[in-house]
Parts: structure tokens; sequence; C-alpha cells
């Protein structure tokens, strides 16, 4: 399955805001979990599948994070190529009060 992917290094409580121009499945993981979800294997995120936006989802932990945005269809997906989606992820660091 191919996806979008963005890492990141965000503090607890900053909130990851994804625009999409269609339902998603969006994924907030860490870097084992992420390696475990390229390869197919169990892991465990935060977010799901979103058909409303702007999706808003809060960091619980300081660290690096990896965003993935991947469509929701009942077609096969092609292995070869991205999503075809418009989409934008911004991030509200309300850490630097800290």
């Amino acid at each position: 399955m191919k996806f979008i992917h963005q890492r990141e290094h965000l503090e607890e409580d900053d909130i990851v805001v994804i625009q999409c121009s269609q339902t998603c499945n969006i994924r907030l993981m860490n870097d084992a979990n992420f390696r475990s979800f390229k390869n197919g294997g169990r892991h465990t995120y935060h977010g799901g599948a979103f058909d409303r936006f702007p999706a808003k989802i809060v960091v619980p932990s300081s660290g690096f994070w990896n965003i993935t945005l991947d469509t929701v269809t009942r077609r096969a997906i092609s292995v070869t190529r991205k999503p075809n989606l418009t989409y934008s992820i911004k991030v509200i660091r309300r850490s630097a009060s800290r």
C-alpha cells in the first residue's frame, strides 16, 4: 500500500491539523510503530478514518512522530502510485510557552 508520509519532531500537546480533498486514514505513529506499519505488521497509532476536515490530532508525548495519509476506498489501490488527493499537514505548536 502506498501512502503519504511526513516525519516531524513534535512536543506533547502540539496539534497536527490535516486538510484533505477526500476521506482518508490518518495515522500518527512513533518510529517503531511506523516501521511495523510499513512492513505490514501490527501497529498502534492515534487518528483513524476521517471524512470531515480539518482533522485534528493532539500529540500525546514529545519526540519524533510519523504522520501518514492513505485513501479509504473499496477499490483496489495501486501499489506503485501514491494516493491521488490534495492535502496539507500543519502543526500548531502549543508548547512554546514552556
